[in-house]
């Protein structure tokens, strides 16, 4: 062994003796080699080989989950006849979303906060931290739900599993915000790249959606996870199993009507598909009853559902790709629709139900009790569009349509429309298709959809209740930082307090004794009355006849404003522009006198998150 070796055993060494000098004994091996490493590489080092460590993490993790599903689906579409299908099509959904809706409230506790509205709940208002929990509750929860026939996504709850394993990782190691936030996008990255097979995707899903509108120059770690998890999903999963689509034709620019058209119809859809998404999340909210009823009521549903349109069970990539190769025999024959011969209008039918249907049975699984996110219901959906589409077009005697073309430009379109995310679209089913010269078709569609989107609503619908409260922001930076910073951090609860009815005197003695220059003034329930600033008291310092007959009451003004607990930070800095105030009165619910809030703290607060991000 040589001196330099010897040198680096021997730091190890002393950097595991002061751990266990503070107590510390517990500490795995591994944590202890990558803490040790975390002092001797340098910070970008660091991160990249973290970045590893998270994707192949959340990467096996994306592989779990859908080896499982998968598993079970195959077994019931393709060892079962459709008369003992039917069977299986009433009682799996039902079971999976009251078998779910029985693990949250037992195993978590009824936490069953879910989707990509969680991650950037946690980003702006948590720090980046998310509970250790949600490392594995997200796979369990889904695999349950999709499992037995859940008509959703997997992808959703692989991100929500990523950001854990990345939020925790980082807080393993005491990584700053910063650190903390990139590990957090990387996890979910790899996630998507692992489900998908599409490392760009994954990383587009990370810019577009988690990070918008925040500035990394380290993104390294993030394109270091999305490629460990893409690997790890092309290695371990079978190829039936991956989302890939080989079957498709040519780009050719004189089937540009087809896409322009396509993109405008993906568009309403996605608008109908979110619009049913949140009037029935609203419905099921509205049902005053226990959630494990309202499970057994949403999965009764669904059963229905899935009996009367087969393809509604589970994620779907199956019909998606069958609806590739231009083949509809096989789904239509799996269902009762098969019992009828009325030609290609049976076909048509059929897959307008489905269309239609799919948005109803997505929102019933995930409100009523179930787990799973948009992405495989959007895509889904998408892919049925586009080949109905190009049906409705071979019936009207056109030829030459590009079928399959359009079945994957659909899934790109309702995507985007759906998720507001065109980017991640156009790049996951050009990775998924190897259909690089398909950019041309995907963007158009994918931006149609997108800006009809926009047109509709600005913010994407599912986010917009957490938008309204002020618990994320969607666009600029500047707002995404001063969202993440408390409320609760900034308030002064040493600040001074005096009774309406007390004599001025009473006040002379505060300020001698205090260093305030602002002081509230309260009832004997402590609520608000009023305030009072040096420049109000100064003309009573030195005039005792004045001082004899006035009490608080008599001098005391009303606050420009009063800041509420539940007011955002944004919403604060408005109120202090708009009155022009460097300091207010903060209240509670009952306009109970806590302390007063600084804009120079405030400010401050806003400066040292710019150095952190700098």
């Amino acid at each position: 062994m040589n001196i330099h070796n010897k040198k680096k055993v021997v730091s190890f060494l002393k950097y595991k003796r002061e751990f266990q000098k503070y107590g510390l004994k517990k500490v795995r091996s591994y944590e202890l080699i990558l803490h040790w490493l975390s002092s001797r590489l340098s910070r970008s080092q660091f991160l990249i080989l973290s970045g590893i460590l998270v994707g192949c993490t959340a990467g096996l993790a994306g592989v779990l989950l859908k080896t499982l599903v998968h598993k079970i689906h195959f077994w019931i579409v393709t060892k079962v006849h459709f008369e003992d299908q039917i069977f299986f099509y009433v009682v799996f959904p039902f079971l999976g979303i009251v078998l779910t809706t029985i693990i949250v409230l037992g195993i978590f506790k009824g936490n069953d906060r879910k989707g990509i509205g969680a991650i950037l709940y946690e980003i702006a208002q948590n720090s980046s931290i998310v509970s250790s929990v949600k490392m594995y509750s997200q796979i369990i929860q889904s695999a349950v739900t999709i499992g037995l026939g859940g008509s959703a996504g997997l992808e959703s709850p692989i991100a929500v599993t990523g950001a854990a394993i990345g939020s925790n990782f980082s807080q393993t190691y005491r990584l700053g915000y910063k650190e903390r936030t990139l590990l957090l996008a990387a996890g979910a990255s790899a996630g998507i790249a692992s489900a998908f097979n599409a490392p760009i995707a994954g990383i587009m899903f990370a810019f577009e959606i988690l990070l918008t509108g925040v500035v990394f120059s380290d993104f390294i770690p993030l394109v270091v996870a999305a490629v460990c998890g893409s690997l790890l999903s092309r290695i371990l999963l079978q190829e039936d199993v991956l989302f890939h689509f080989y079957a498709r034709n040519s780009f050719d620019y004189h089937n540009i009507l087809y896409y322009l058209i396509l993109g405008i119809a993906a568009g309403f859809y996605a608008r109908y598909f979110v619009l049913i998404y949140i009037k029935t999340e609203h419905f099921v909210k509205s049902f005053k009853i226990s959630r494990l009823r309202k499970a057994m009521i949403g999965g009764a549903a669904l059963s229905l559902l899935c009996v009367l349109l087969p393809p509604l069970f589970g994620e779907g990539y199956d019909t998606l790709k069958t609806l590739t190769n231009g083949e509809t025999t096989g789904i239509i024959e799996h269902s009762f629709f098969g019992y009828f011969n009325l030609g290609s209008w049976t076909v048509i039918i059929f897959l307008a139900l489905v269309c239609v249907l799919k948005a109803f049975a997505t929102s019933i699984t995930i409100f009523s009790g179930g787990n799973g996110g948009n992405f495989a219901p959007s895509l889904f959906a998408g892919g049925t569009l586009g080949f109905l589409f190009a049906l409705i077009c071979k019936q009207f005697g056109l030829t030459d349509v590009p079928t399959s073309n359009l079945v994957l430009a659909g899934m790109a379109a309702v995507m985007s429309g759906v998720l507001y995310a065109p980017l991640t679209a156009i790049f996951l089913i050009a990775e998924s298709s190897q259909g690089y010269d398909l950019f041309l078709p995907l963007m158009i569609v994918s931006v149609i959809s997108y800006l009809m989107a926009r047109w509709f609503s600005p913010v994407n619908p599912d986010l917009q209740p957490m938008v309204e409260q002020g618990k994320i922001f969607t666009n600029e930076h500047d707002n995404n930082l001063v969202y993440s910073l408390h409320l609760r951090d900034f308030i002064d609860h040493q600040s001074q307090t005096i009774k309406a009815d007390a004599p001025i005197s009473e006040l002379f003695e505060l300020i001698k004794n205090g260093k305030k220059n602002i002081f509230a003034v309260v009832d004997d329930e402590s609520s608000l009355q009023g305030v009072l600033t040096m420049d109000d008291v100064r003309p009573y310092l030195f005039n005792p006849d004045e001082e004899m007959h006035t009490n608080i009451h008599h001098i005391m003004k009303a606050p420009p404003a009063t800041v509420h607990l539940s007011d955002n930070a944004v919403a604060i800095l408005k109120t202090f522009d708009d009155t022009g105030a460097w300091h207010l009165p903060v209240v509670n619910e009952d306009d109970r006198f806590i302390g007063f809030i600084s804009k120079s703290k405030i400010l401050t607060g806003y400066r040292q998150l710019l150095k952190d991000y700098s």
